[in-house]
């Protein structure tokens, strides 16, 4: 079964918003960029919550988060998978970021926004627990923007997705 890695935190300016993911896919490790995945919602919905351009070069999507006040992570670090889907993420080694580091680091952060379901239970298994009452700070599930989880159309997800823009004042 294959080791995969995330990637390190994209930062944004004095972040208010951690959007965490569960691992990059394997068109996300492939291309070695966040939401890599062509039918994944994520581009899409950040641009129509912060008004910027998703069609463009990786590199400049990056550029654009890092002038919002928002942070992309992953809460798992390294574990094993074989293929993209999370239902597949064995618990043999299950190895989380360092989300405590960074939220002492941003303590502007009033939010943890998890794209998805599995990004909620493996921070609620390895990271939760660990928080100080001071890292304490509002949490919610969004729908994930994997083309995975059809459940929902991407302007439903968008009208989930847009209560972060609530903690950005």
């Amino acid at each position: 079964m294959p080791f995969i890695e995330s990637f390190e935190p994209v930062i944004g300016t004095d972040p208010k918003v951690l959007i965490l993911g569960s691992i990059p896919g394997i068109a996300s490790l492939q291309a070695q960029q966040y939401y890599a995945h062509p039918r994944n919602a994520f581009w899409p919905i950040m641009a129509e919550l912060f008004d910027v351009e998703w069609s463009v070069e990786y590199e400049i999507r990056i550029q654009q988060v890092k002038k919002l006040p928002v942070v992309l992570w992953d809460t798992l670090r390294a574990c094993h998978r074989e293929g993209s889907l999370d239902s597949a993420i064995t618990k043999d080694r299950l190895e989380a970021n360092d989300i405590i580091g960074l939220l002492k680091e941003q303590p502007g952060i009033r939010l943890i926004a998890f794209n998805g379901a599995a990004s909620e239970k493996y921070f609620k298994q390895t990271v939760a627990k660990l928080l100080t009452d001071d890292q304490q700070v509002d949490q919610i599930r969004l729908p994930s923007t994997s083309p995975a989880h059809a459940s929902k159309n991407i302007q439903q997800k968008y009208e989930d997705w847009k209560v972060i823009i609530r903690y950005l004042d």
